[in-house]
């Protein structure tokens, strides 16, 4: 298996226990990683602080690139980045990406993997739906995308707030094709 190369977008939407988790966990299978790019918005740190009570997203050993940085190497196709995940998708979001509207990094690298035909997931944090949010939806999945609302499991019968965001994390890393151990329907917890 090739080592993947990844771009990770976190938008102000409420959920930042969800990234922080995911960031974790591509920290665990860096083996299976060539290169990590995260792109974060400023509302996210402040929802990150908000909802977390710190700003650990600075202890990530990622690289992190400024919300405007057009010379990123994940801003073009030819750096070919192969995943990239929006975790937590702001409705905001999630409709300049849906309409092609590259205003900042995170819009404009989400809109490479479209045109690049490459793995989108947005991980959208809003209730309840809007039509609007629907239509939006619908138009990045008619491109390529994957929503994948943050919507919990309780099969694995979780029993921790961390270990119930987990089942998300999870499903996000399952759908850009890692290769971890994870709970899956009909195992035994």
């Amino acid at each position: 298996m090739s080592k993947r190369k990844i771009v990770v977008a976190i938008t102000g939407a409420s959920g930042s226990i969800y990234a922080k988790l995911l960031l974790e966990k591509l920290n665990s299978l860096k083996s299976q990683i060539a290169e990590v790019g995260i792109v974060m918005s400023n509302n996210a740190k402040d929802v990150w602080r908000a909802e977390l009570g710190d700003e650990s997203y600075q202890d990530v050993p990622f690289q992190f690139y400024d919300k405007n940085d057009f010379f990123a190497p994940f801003a073009s196709g030819s750096a070919r980045f192969d995943t990239m995940i929006v975790c937590p998708c702001s409705m905001g979001t999630l409709s300049r990406i849906a309409y092609g509207t590259s205003s900042d990094l995170t819009t404009r690298a989400a809109d490479v993997m479209l045109k690049e035909r490459r793995k989108l997931i947005l991980v959208t944090r809003e209730t309840p739906l809007s039509i609007i949010h629907i239509q939006n939806m619908k138009l990045v999945t008619e491109a390529g995308g994957i929503i994948c609302p943050a919507s919990p499991s309780f099969y694995s019968l979780p029993k921790t707030l961390e270990e119930l965001a987990e089942t998300v994390v999870d499903r996000i890393l399952s759908l850009a094709g890692f290769d971890f151990k994870h709970y899956q329907w009909g195992e035994n917890s």
